[in-house]
């Protein structure tokens, strides 16, 4: 499973996002530092499901379908805040920094309404510049991989001198904890032009080196929160205009909060990410649960279509990460061993096999591929068919 950090400094909403994505029980202050460790949960990405082009009813063995709207688990953590100096300990920095080397992604939540400076105290709406925000972070996270990198280098680089070891094997090797391959180092090594052996490699070169290799195994987007404070929007088009290399989202976690916990009681029916809800149970609504109800309806979900978070989740994996929903199936009748039917909806990279999606499922199945089936198509395919968005694939081995 892919693994989704949530970054950011403190009191700009990330355990409320997080909570709202995983509706895992955080506490949520606006006090600075009231996140103390990472926290682990599952969010839901969300497909059309395939059991209406079939006439069926899925039966999902995880996640869950609501009127045709299949959400896919995806893991998610809640970073602690990261302040100015994180990478060299400040704020239990390391520690917190240490617990993204395993992400595959990073969501940056920064308050686009401006009402928390620098330190993530509360201050007036629009008197803290966010754009700063998304500037400091990065660079916090650059540093912390140069000084990653920059560990034992002398030494690494006379090594590879001196076994004359092939630099992008040996620079994988060294940083395969942040999630570096081969193929990324060769990449970072091409793009800088570093043709020089590594041990004439200058300050210069691994800050860029460092910079490059960030981007790559931790790309980062951004999660423009607290987007229904009266003035954000006018933050949001400037972070637009600032950053146009960098995808952007606005949102409102605490209305997407408040959506799914009323969902919950039963009071509304709302799917995330749609742009409307159905008040089921209006006489149990309070007035202010009433107020707030259509302040979310006019100010959020009217004006930007929806609360912005399973937009967010939903372009992280599928248009960042380049992830597609595949819906293996053990017959045409679209069931498993046990009846189920549509069972499974696996997340797999754009690009993988056919037998890549058969290892996937189980060793064995792999072990043992002889040929998939496209269930759509009805056509047989080989190991090496690329996999398709939205396929339903059979794997036939030769023990059926």
């Amino acid at each position: 499973m892919m693994f989704i950090a949530l970054t950011g400094k403190p009191s700009v909403g990330k355990s409320c996002f997080f909570k709202a994505a995983t509706l895992v029980e955080v506490e949520i202050h606006e006090r600075p530092f009231t996140t103390l460790k990472s926290s682990e949960g599952i969010a839901y990405v969300k497909v059309d499901c395939v059991d209406k082009e079939f006439n069926v009813q899925c039966t999902p063995r995880e996640g869950y379908c609501i009127n045709g709207k299949r959400f896919v688990p995806v893991k998610l953590m809640d970073i602690p805040g990261l302040i100015e100096g994180s990478h060299v300990g400040r704020g239990r920095g390391n520690q917190f920094l240490g617990d993204i080397a395993q992400a595959d992604v990073l969501i940056h939540i920064i308050d686009i309404s401006g009402s928390t400076n620098e330190k993530g105290e509360p201050v007036l709406p629009l008197s803290h510049d966010p754009l700063k925000d998304v500037k400091f972070l990065e660079k916090e996270i650059d540093l912390w991989f140069l000084s990653i990198v920059k560990k034992g280098w002398d030494k690494f680089a006379k090594t590879v001198r001196g076994e004359n070891q092939n630099i992008k094997q040996a620079i994988a090797k060294q940083l395969s904890g942040l999630k570096v391959t081969e193929e990324i180092a060769e990449e970072a090594i091409k793009e800088l032009k570093l043709i020089h052996h590594p041990i004439e490699w200058t300050e210069s070169d691994l800050e860029e080196l460092s910079s490059v290799l960030r981007r790559k195994t931790k790309p980062m987007l951004i999660a423009a929160n607290k987007i229904d404070v009266e003035g954000a929007e006018y933050n949001f088009h400037r972070l637009k205009k600032a950053f146009p290399d960098i995808l952007s989202i606005p949102c409102s976690a605490e209305s997407e909060l408040a959506l799914k916990e009323a969902a919950k009681q039963k009071l509304i029916e709302y799917i995330p990410g749609e742009r409307e809800f159905t008040i089921l149970q209006e006489n149990k609504l309070n007035e202010k649960q009433k107020k707030g109800l259509e302040f979310i309806k006019k100010n959020v979900l009217e004006k930007y279509g929806s609360t912005g978070m399973q937009e967010v989740l939903d372009k992280t994996v599928f248009d960042f990460l380049r992830y597609i929903a595949v819906f293996p199936v053990g017959n045409s009748k679209l069931e498993d061993s046990k009846g189920r039917c549509l069972p499974d909806c696996y997340l797999i990279k754009k690009g993988r096999t056919a037998l890549d999606l058969a290892y996937k499922i189980h060793q064995d199945i792999g072990n043992n591929f002889i040929k998939a089936i496209d269930i759509k198509r009805k056509i047989v395919i080989g190991k090496d068919y690329q996999i398709k968005h939205m396929e339903v694939i059979e794997i036939k081995t030769k023990y059926q």
